[in-house]
């Protein structure tokens, strides 16, 4: 599966950075995996912090492993954490 990543930077509520790629099948429109990004922020306890276009921007496309690809079917997304993410 191709698929595309969108490189993601939220400053969390204690004002440190949050990184994280949204990852999402290749023909997904980047509003939705912005809205994607924000329910993984609801998850990591960093609920109504701003992730616009601004702190979600397109990357670029990789095919999938199979992990993602799984994920992606399942959820319609994958988080990659990066750095300043909850476990």
């Amino acid at each position: 599966m191709e698929c595309a990543v969108y490189d993601t930077y939220v400053t969390k509520k204690d004002g440190r950075i949050m990184h994280f790629d949204v990852v999402v099948e290749a023909s997904t429109p980047h509003e939705k995996a912005i809205e994607y990004g924000k329910q993984y922020l609801v998850t990591a306890g960093q609920a109504g912090q701003k992730m616009t276009s601004e702190e979600c921007q397109f990357c670029h496309i990789q095919e999938a492993p199979p992990f993602v690809e799984k994920a992606i079917r399942q959820n319609g997304y994958w988080i990659q954490k990066m750095e300043g993410c909850p476990p």
